[in-house]
């Protein structure tokens, strides 16, 4: 209330004669020490808004508006079309080669292409576990079983690499490949002899001679084209012609290689699924 309105006890009230303004519309209280401005901020930034725009207006049309709407649909299209274009860019490449600076190949962390053995190591290991899985789910599980599983794949892989390494000597083929590359290119089989016996636990042995086909043609022809780059190129290289007898041992070689790999992948698989 205003001070001229404050009357003594007893002392009857005078009409004031000053003037109070009249407040018009749009204009602020006198008597109000602050401007009451959150009316207007919501009448403006009410007018602003939009649903999916955080608060600052949207530009119709733009990628951005386009993003915020959907933003989860949008991220997985953008990386689904990544991943198309980075396959479709190793496809199109054809180029397995194997990097070489200054005469000695490139680590594996920089070439995909270069042999490494994290795959056939972690392939190995879980192979033998997987195995002892498909026992105990048949009741057949024994530490011993599944020792003597573990030691007859270790067997086959050792006595394939001594198998190759014969072989280049007979056949006198002057190549780069050394014993871990060999180790390297014959471990890659464990990975789809897990994806053949897990398909078979799972849907029986319709699953697991299907993946397992599948497996056998897929390293069948990665071997074909991994070794024929190590055996038949330093052939091409020594001036060799490709009708020769040298030549044709050195075909027939990575041949046996390669279709041993399928037999050895149902050999060491087969009687684990019932």
């Amino acid at each position: 209330m205003h001070p001229a309105g404050l009357a003594a006890a007893g002392t009857p009230r005078q009409p004031s004669k000053r003037r109070v303004p009249v407040s018009q519309p749009g204009m602020a209280d006198p008597h109000q020490l602050f401007d009451d401005t959150s009316s207007a901020q919501s009448r403006g930034y009410g007018a602003q808004r939009a649903p999916g725009t955080l608060g600052y207006p949207a530009a119709s049309g733009s990628p951005q508006t386009a993003f915020l709407a959907d933003p989860v649909s949008n991220m997985a299209m953008a990386y689904g079309s990544s991943l198309a274009a980075q396959g479709k860019e190793l496809v199109d490449k054809n180029d397995w080669e194997v990097q070489y600076q200054q005469d000695t190949p490139v680590a594996p962390r920089f070439d995909v292409n270069a042999p490494d053995l994290y795959i056939p190591a972690m392939a190995f290991i879980t192979y033998v576990l997987v195995a002892g899985l498909a026992l105990g789910t048949q009741d057949r599980f024994s530490p011993d079983l599944l020792g003597l599983q573990a030691s007859s794949a270790l067997a086959w892989l050792t006595l394939e690499v001594l198998a190759i390494l014969l072989s280049l000597y007979l056949v006198t083929v002057n190549t780069d490949l050394t014993t871990i590359d060999l180790v390297a290119f014959l471990g890659y089989k464990y990975v789809g002899m897990i994806g053949g016996v897990l398909m078979g636990l799972l849907f029986g042995k319709i699953g697991y001679y299907l993946v397992l086909g599948w497996c056998c043609v897929s390293i069948f022809v990665f071997m074909i084209r991994t070794l024929r780059l190590k055996i038949l190129a330093e052939a091409a290289a020594e001036g060799i012609p490709v009708r020769g007898a040298r030549n044709q041992l050195r075909m027939y070689l990575t041949m046996a290689v390669a279709a041993a790999q399928p037999l050895l992948m149902y050999w060491l698989t087969f009687h684990l699924v019932r």
